[in-house]
């Protein structure tokens, strides 16, 4: 099993001024295998910290990081799919898993708790149903443009007519494509089934301070899990998909500090999810600034569960 790493906040002590080299602080180290930041023009308020606190864009951010780091995977996770166009998005995780020697993920959903910030930005907010219809599109786009393919692309909302990709991605034979499946309707897993080299699920969160749907996702985690699973393989065998291929991950929030989780909760969580079929879990760590909650999972919670 390998544990990644999401940082959900950057309104710490210091900051904004200290944004940059805290995240150097972070990334790269303790044995995380990934690292990922959300795709939020606004902080989302909460636990995660005030309501329009200092919040930098997924993808600059993901360039800087990309930028002073040497083996540790990076994405988004995930990316809002109305907020740019997917030919300028797939060059842009094309250009980064250059640039990092093959470290990205294109982690991808249709956009969701996102209506205050494109209406904030004047971005296009269409209904689900128009969003995983567009997001099908992106999906097809990001094979057609990885696979070299220069033809036109006609689809039903955006028409390329010169996909060039040039240079290809250092990743082969593409970057992973991860699907979002947190809600995991039909829908999703069908996309999940046919386009995904991963899926992400979600497992919430056990603290009190965060939203009721947090607590709801953690404590139904035991059924939701297996449930997704099983739906995904089916519609795998489906489509003739090998099921095993795709890499299952799961996101969740946790907090290291005497009045929150111990590493011994983490710990368990993750063998737990592993049992649930889980292969990668990644840590949503809203104090992942102290530094010291990171060590602890290097030191106490990651070289335990890397044979699970």
């Amino acid at each position: 099993m390998k544990v990644g790493l999401q940082v959900p906040r950057f309104h710490w002590p210091g900051s904004s001024e200290n944004i940059g080299s805290k995240l150097a602080e972070m990334a790269d180290r303790s044995g995380f295998s990934s690292f990922w930041v959300m795709d939020h023009l606004f902080q989302l308020g909460g636990a995660f910290g005030e309501k329009d606190a200092p919040l930098p864009e997924a993808y600059t951010t993901l360039s800087y990081v990309a930028g002073i780091t040497k083996r540790i995977k990076l994405g988004v996770l995930v990316t809002n799919n109305v907020l740019r166009y997917p030919g300028v998005l797939v060059k842009m995780v094309t250009t980064l898993d250059v640039l990092s020697g093959g470290r990205m993920y294109l982690g991808i959903g249709p956009g969701g708790m996102v209506e205050r910030e494109n209406k904030g930005y004047g971005i296009d907010n269409p209904h689900l149903g128009k969003r995983i219809s567009r997001l099908e599109e992106t999906l097809q786009i990001a094979h057609h443009m990885w696979s070299d393919n220069r033809a036109p692309f006609k689809g039903k909302y955006f028409q390329l007519e010169e996909p060039i990709c040039s240079p290809q991605p250092i990743s082969k034979p593409h970057p992973p494509i991860l699907v979002g499946m947190w809600k995991g309707g039909p829908r999703m897993l069908r996309l999940s089934a046919k386009y995904a080299d991963a899926v992400n699920l979600q497992f919430g969160s056990p603290l009190p301070e965060f939203q009721d749907w947090m607590h709801e996702k953690f404590n139904e985690r035991r059924e939701y899990i297996p449930d997704r699973l099983n739906k995904l393989r089916a519609l795998c065998e489906k489509f003739n998909r090998d099921y095993d291929s795709i890499e299952k991950t799961i996101l969740g929030t946790v907090r290291i500090a005497p009045d929150a989780m111990t590493a011994e909760d983490v710990l368990d969580l993750c063998v737990e999810l592993g049992e649930l079929g889980i292969q990668q879990v990644i840590l949503n760590m809203p104090n992942s600034h102290e530094i010291e909650p990171l060590e602890i999972i290097g030191d106490e919670v990651i070289p335990f569960i890397r044979n699970l």
